[in-house]
């Protein structure tokens, strides 16, 4: 994709990994619009980086996201990069689960369906566009599951398979295809202090800046990156080992 001249819309960028992703493309010279679901993070990122255009947006309601798509063509029609970055994680123990329903889904509609959706949606705009990208952020969990995090691991192995069959769909258009797979990064994704342990936020950032410079089309960063290359037989393996370093941490889950 074009470094710079492009109109990029982030999903989640008011905080953590979409906030720095906006950022960088802000001094890349590029027109950035964020949007999330509470208004007082948007407006802390927009005092932070005045050149941002934000917009309250819950991207797990299919009105919002309707409404959402119709404004950005209607206000910004030189669109040509979407970010699906939004994302949330819940941990669940499949033994005791005693939430409606809506509590499970609305992990499901965050992370799987509206990228989906979205994609779906702007994709006859973007194939218009001289050049454009879609830029699907998914998590080194898509190759590796958390077992304590199923349906976070689960949809992010559903939106790693959608990205590889999008990119066959569009070779030989002008829409890049690239996914971003993020390892553990200290942000509050699933909670304040869940991931303090994982790479800086930063440090993180700028090393897909690069990969993305380079015109890698998929991005891991440390053990996601190992991950990329691994086998089945060490994806499974990782996956039991982080099980049981889980467990051990976390004895009453």
């Amino acid at each position: 994709m074009r470094e710079s001249g492009n109109t990029i819309l982030i999903t989640g960028g008011a905080s953590g990994i979409g906030l720095a992703f906006a950022e960088r493309f802000l001094e890349a010279g590029n027109q950035i619009i964020i949007c999330g679901r509470r208004a007082d993070k948007l407006e802390e990122a927009k005092a932070k980086f005045p050149a941002l255009h934000t917009r309250v947006c819950d991207v797990g309601n299919e009105h919002d996201r309707v409404e959402l798509c119709d404004l950005l063509l209607r206000e910004f029609p030189n669109l040509n990069v979407l970010v699906n970055n939004a994302g949330i994680q819940q941990w669940v123990n499949v033994q005791r689960t005693e939430e409606e329903w809506a509590h499970f889904h609305q992990e499901i509609a965050i992370n799987f369906d509206a990228p989906i959706h979205l994609t779906l949606r702007l994709l006859p705009h973007l194939l218009k566009q001289p050049h454009a990208a879609i830029i699907n952020v998914s998590s080194g969990l898509a190759l590796a599951p958390a077992t304590w995090a199923p349906i976070y691991s689960a949809t992010k192995a559903a939106l790693h398979s959608f990205t590889q069959s999008l990119r066959l769909q569009l070779e030989g258009t002008k829409v890049d295809v690239i996914e971003i797979l993020p390892p553990a990064v200290n942000t509050d994704l699933g909670g304040p202090g869940l991931h303090t342990f994982g790479a800086p936020l930063n440090e993180f950032a700028d090393g897909v800046f690069a990969s993305l410079r380079r015109g890698e089309i998929e991005i891991g960063y440390g053990d996601s990156e190992r991950r990329l290359h691994a086998s089945r037989e060490d994806l499974a393996e990782a996956a039991r080992q982080m099980w049981l370093g889980f467990r051990k941490r976390n004895p009453e889950f």
